[in-house]
């Protein structure tokens, strides 16, 4: 089992910080935008860096998918599920995700075409959930491979559109209609693709994830963020044991019979570390066994002062993804203590149905904003982020560093704004009369556990 790395120093002293660089313990590396921001550390401000431990050495990406294809996970390998098949349906995350597409999705199409499935029965399915669709530049920058985009089709899921979805009833545990893309649904190879990283309400992205809510219709979609979900204290990072999303995710999947998956694991420069293929649940926990020792960091206490990102590009384009590392954090803040988080927004707000939701919680306030959420089987569209948001506020003040967000899309945030890192630490240290402070320079790719953990 890999140990997190928790590294405690004085500023000034060169044998602590960031063991990634040589540059003085001072100075921190955040994710932030696509280039990264320098953070100063205040004179005296004893910092405690939070950071996943190195992962081991892996062969090339191209020879990690070749047998992760070969020798998959409860199946069998993808060259023996083509034969016999007329149509496939590749899922990939949306723009949201920095998912390596350019590296498998031309691999799997190549063996899809040498087992008989023409080129032009194989749609490549964008996974957006509700958010908005990914088309020109974006399109080709998510899927990252001319060749992809010239020889198949690639189609964005439109969540709003009831036309394109089938109806398959109800699930048993908890009624969650399952309304599913019938691109998806009704192609004979189903594939879903995706990033298995830490996720706020689901446990781990990926896997069954990327079927529901990433091709869904809004009814399921909205029930699953529905606060009978979301404020269920299972519905938490990492978590997998008795989380109302996963087990209903798990139920959905089942629904449609024989589905599999590509799961990646990135580091922190993008680089792939891990790849497993096979039956969708199976092939997804082998991801989540091998990431999880490398997210789940045991720090051994709490602070008044956290500091964290929201892992730069492309997550931080808006405040909406934003709220991901705000929550991450939690369990290592000190009640009444300050995070803060350092998230460029370069998008803005996000979408106009969540600055409708954050408009409604600066104004009726948290305990009011959650009883109008209570009220409902269905959740409004993307006011599920509004309200994992109000988890950080229970605990402690949030403070704000973006550098693009207008003032405007500010007003709405409900949390404080700051405009120099460094000052906003000091004074933090300053209030709360402890120099110790967390900094999690990758954001919510990083969970921070209380607890010491074994040994």
């Amino acid at each position: 089992m890999p140990v997190g790395l928790v590294k405690p120093c004085l500023n000034g002293d060169s044998g602590c910080g960031n063991s990634r660089s040589e540059r003085p313990a001072m100075q921190i590396d955040l994710l932030y935008g696509r280039d990264g921001l320098t953070l100063d550390m205040p004179d005296g401000a004893e910092t405690h860096l939070i950071e996943k431990p190195a992962f081991p050495a892996c062969d090339p990406p191209a020879e990690q998918i070749a047998r992760a294809l070969r020798d998959p996970h409860g199946a069998a390998p993808l060259a023996e599920l083509c034969p016999g098949k007329s149509s496939a349906c590749i899922l990939i995350c949306d723009i949201t995700r920095p998912v390596p597409n350019y590296l498998f999705l031309r691999p799997i199409i190549e063996i899809m075409t040498a087992g008989g499935i023409p080129l032009d029965r194989i749609t490549v399915l964008i996974a957006t959930g509700l958010h908005r669709p990914n088309e020109g530049a974006e399109m080709d920058e998510l899927v990252g491979d001319p060749w992809v985009l010239e020889n198949v089709r690639v189609e964005n899921h439109f969540a709003l559109n009831d036309a394109d979805h089938v109806d398959l009833g109800v699930t048993e545990g908890r009624g969650v209609p399952i309304k599913l893309d019938r691109r998806f649904v009704e192609a004979e190879l189903k594939i879903a693709t995706g990033l298995v990283e830490p996720h706020f309400m689901a446990g781990f992205s990926g896997g069954r994830k990327v079927v529901a809510p990433g091709v869904a219709h809004h009814e399921t979609i909205r029930t699953f963020h529905s606060a009978r979900f979301m404020e269920d204290p299972a519905a938490r990072e990492c978590n997998l044991t008795g989380n109302p999303l996963h087990e209903e995710q798990l139920e959905i999947v089942r629904r449609l019979g024989d589905v599999y998956a590509l799961n990646t694991v990135i580091d922190d420069k993008r680089n792939l570390v891990f790849c497993s293929f096979g039956e969708i649940i199976e092939s997804h926990l082998a991801a989540v066994d091998f990431v999880r020792g490398y997210t789940e960091i045991p720090v051994g206490r709490k602070f008044h002062t956290v500091v964290t990102s929201s892992a730069g590009y492309p997550l931080d384009q808006t405040y909406y993804q934003t709220v991901k590392g705000m929550v991450t954090p939690l369990d290592i803040l000190e009640d009444g203590g300050t995070l803060i988080v350092a998230s460029q927004c370069a998008e803005g707000i996000g979408s106009d149905h969540f600055r409708a939701a954050q408009e409604r919680l600066v104004r009726l306030g948290p305990e009011a904003f959650l009883k109008t959420l209570l009220a409902k089987d269905f959740a409004d569209v993307d006011e599920w982020q509004t309200e994992m948001q109000l988890k950080p506020m229970r605990v402690g003040r949030i403070q704000l560093y973006s550098g693009t967000l207008s003032d405007s899309d500010h007003a709405v945030t409900g949390v404080d704004r700051i405009t120099d890192l460094h000052d906003a630490i000091a004074a933090s240290i300053a209030h709360h009369g402890d120099a110790a402070v967390a900094v999690i320079p990758e954001g919510p790719y990083v969970v921070p556990k209380a607890a010491a953990g074994p040994g």
